[in-house]
């Protein structure tokens, strides 16, 4: 098959403290490049950006490592909701579900609503969606995200949030957190898409909406798509996804869009990451936080941006 476009692919697995050890960086880097590998495949062989999105989220959800679907950390009522969201850049369609629970994968459910004339839905509604799919009811629940809410229960939820990561040896405890997966494609049409699961905060009110289920935090136009993960209300605040895409949009290059997006974000004390790709094909990144559990794919090499210094950083390759 002839590529008309080189794809370019993103992925992420949240943001937070510094990787503790070399065996947590390398047990990231492993997860995360195994994903990458398998998605770009995928670009390669001719699947659409959206399939492609889809797919890497599904990875990246059934990963226990990561806040979404399997893992996903507990609220304070000891329950795990998550929420999703897709949008197709090609066709700037945007859908999603929030505080969904007993599902494996809460993107499958974001792509249903893609063709739905009512494009997000909420708990009760994201229920009786995945029963008129006939979705089997799944428990994501997983031992250390169990000892973790008990725990923290018995410190009477002191923490305002739970870990990014679900293995105590991966990072710091003290402020390991902000857990999201993400994923940001450009398929060989040139159509771009972009996705956002994510378990939560942990701990948190119960009825609490994250950014993941919001164009806040993500976002696609046929320009750039963006896919963020952090502290959910920095990120509504700072309406972070769109405020890059429609820089780039409007004739900024991505890198221009990612500089002066997070350059603010810093000013007002900001806490979060993004991913993003333009039509052209460049790969950005930016982060406030000392870590962004990010990889992609080039279209040469896979690389990843575990071991970039902490504070405010942005790239594009």
């Amino acid at each position: 098959m002839d590529i008309q476009v080189q794809p370019k692919l993103i992925i992420h697995g949240g943001a937070g403290a510094s990787l503790k050890g070399k065996g947590g960086l390398d047990a990231v880097r492993r997860s995360l490049h195994k994903i990458v590998e398998e998605v770009y495949a995928l670009l390669l062989s001719g699947e659409s950006a959206k399939e492609a999105v889809v797919k890497g989220c599904q990875l990246l959800e059934d990963e226990p490592r990561f806040n979404a679907g399997t893992g996903s950390v507990l609220q304070s009522d000891g329950q795990i909701r998550m929420s999703a969201s897709l949008m197709d850049g090609a066709c700037q369609s945007f859908s999603g579900v929030i505080n969904v629970s007993r599902v494996k994968n809460p993107i499958d459910l974001a792509l249903a609503l893609q063709s739905s004339p009512d494009r997000v839905l909420s708990d009760y509604g994201a229920a009786e969606l995945a029963r008129e799919l006939q979705v089997p009811s799944y428990n994501g629940l997983t031992e250390l995200r169990l000892q973790e809410w008990i725990q923290e229960r018995q410190d009477n939820f002191k923490r305002a949030m739970a870990g990014v990561i679900a293995e105590e040896e991966l990072l710091e405890t003290s402020s390991a957190r902000r857990g999201t997966i993400g994923v940001v494609a450009l398929d060989t049409q040139g159509k771009l898409a972009v996705g956002t699961s994510t378990g939560g905060k942990g701990f948190e009110r119960i009825g609490r909406v994250s950014d993941s289920a919001m164009p806040a935090g993500n976002y696609a136009t046929k320009f750039a798509a963006v896919s963020c993960t952090g502290i959910g209300e920095d990120i509504m605040d700072e309406c972070l996804a769109p405020r890059i895409v429609v820089r780039v949009t409007d004739g900024m290059p991505l890198s221009e869009a990612m500089q002066r997006s997070f350059t603010e974000a810093s000013e007002n004390h900001r806490d979060f990451g993004a991913i993003a790709i333009d039509a052209s094909g460049a790969i950005g990144w930016g982060k406030t936080c000392p870590t962004l559990l990010a990889a992609f794919h080039n279209g040469e090499e896979i690389g990843d941006t575990l071991e970039i210094p902490g504070g405010t950083k942005v790239g594009v390759f």
